[in-house]
């Protein structure tokens, strides 16, 4: 059996996406080790699957540049969080300073909004209101 174990999101400064994934969004850190002049820094959910990270990349890389800006000017976002109650997130965040570029909007059977992480990427927070029958 293949199963998801890390996946990455290019960060333009892996030290601020550190402070906003885990202060700002409440992810724990779960490996920070210095990898020449970056870090290996992955953080995930509290209390939930610990064999699943979000690798917090290094994205000064041409190509990562060219992807996170051609989809940050798209307004697409690069990964979609699931929460419980997206009303209650969405004042957390915005109360934190968090900027939307979506407010909640209800989409048939899930309501999503928009996030800036601040290191150059947006994110989608998405609450299942209905689930598909799988």
């Amino acid at each position: 059996m293949i199963k998801i174990a890390t996946t990455s999101v290019f960060v333009s400064d892996q030290h601020k996406a550190h402070t906003f994934y885990t202060e700002v969004l409440g992810f724990e850190t779960r490996m920070n080790v210095p990898v020449g002049e970056h870090l290996w820094l992955t953080v995930g959910a509290v209390g939930a699957q610990h064999d699943v990270s979000l690798l917090l990349e290094p994205g000064d890389s041409e190509i990562a540049k060219n992807y996170t800006t051609a989809l940050y000017a798209a307004g697409l976002p690069v990964m979609v969080f699931s929460v419980d109650d997206i009303h209650a997130e969405y004042e957390r965040l915005t109360g934190l300073g968090v900027a939307f570029t979506q407010e909640p909007t209800a989409h048939g059977p899930v309501i999503t909004a928009i996030l800036d992480d601040t290191v150059g990427n947006l994110l989608q927070l998405a609450q299942y209101v209905e689930h598909p029958e799988m």
